[in-house]
Parts: structure tokens; sequence; C-alpha cells
């Protein structure tokens, strides 16, 4: 009888996954920055800039995922010959209790690496406002 049931439990171990099984409500993005593009007095200066830039372009790609992207394209004909194209490429939506996992300097660049539980994001919908930021306004960083 012993020896059945060790049989039966090296069969159901034998039937684990080889792969990380994957949360499909957690996604997660990656924000680059260059450092020296950055505007400021001192390497310091710069390094903090290029971090807040790599977060913000880590959270455009968690919106880009989230709500996907919005494409304008328009393209000119002048005596049947095509003229200018234009492309557009632009995303909007709101992403709440996102989290920085990594954050850190690979040569040039600084890199922020975030994710965002779907589910979490839900539950926070609702609370808080959102407002409209002024696009014209200039802040500290």
């Amino acid at each position: 009888m012993r020896i059945w049931m060790a049989a039966i439990l090296l069969l159901l171990v034998g039937c684990q996954p080889l792969v990380e099984i994957r949360n499909n409500d957690v996604i997660t993005a990656v924000g680059y920055a260059s450092i020296s593009e950055q505007r400021g007095r001192t390497l310091e200066e710069k390094q903090v800039r290029a971090m807040r830039a790599s977060k913000i372009d880590a959270y455009r790609e968690l919106t880009e995922q989230v709500y996907g992207m919005r494409i304008s394209a328009r393209a000119g004909m002048e005596d049947q010959q095509l003229g200018v194209e234009n492309t557009d490429g632009a995303v909007d939506g709101i992403i709440r209790g996102a989290r920085v996992i990594r954050s850190y300097p690979v040569g040039d660049s600084y890199v922020t690496e975030m994710e965002v539980d779907l589910k979490t994001m839900e539950r926070m919908k609702d609370h808080g406002e959102v407002f409209h930021v002024p696009s014209n306004q200039e802040t500290m960083f």
C-alpha cells in the first residue's frame, strides 16, 4: 500500500509545470530616459531628472497597454502625386496603483521598471478625482 502511495505522490510531483505561471492581471512596463540630454547644472541633477523622466515613460507604456494608442494619419495628394504624409500617436488614460519595481542607471540612460495589478487599479478607480493638468506650466523637475 505504501509503495502505491509513494508512486502516486511521485507521479503527481512530476506533473508540476516547468515554466513559471504568469499572473495575467499584472502588467509590466519599462521606461527609459537619457541622462546627458537632461537639463541641469550637475550630473546628479541630470540623473534625478532622468530618473523622473524614465518613470513617466514607464507610466506612458502602462497606459498604452491598458487603454491602447490612438493613431491619426493624413496623406495629401496633388496632381496625382502623393504629397506630405503625417502620422501622430497619442495615449490617454489614468493609471492607479502602479508601483516601481526597480530604477537604475545603464550607461547614459536611466531605466525604471513598473507594474500594475489590473484588479487593484479597478478597485481604486472610484477613489479620488481626476483634474486636468495644464500643459503650459513648468514644474520644478
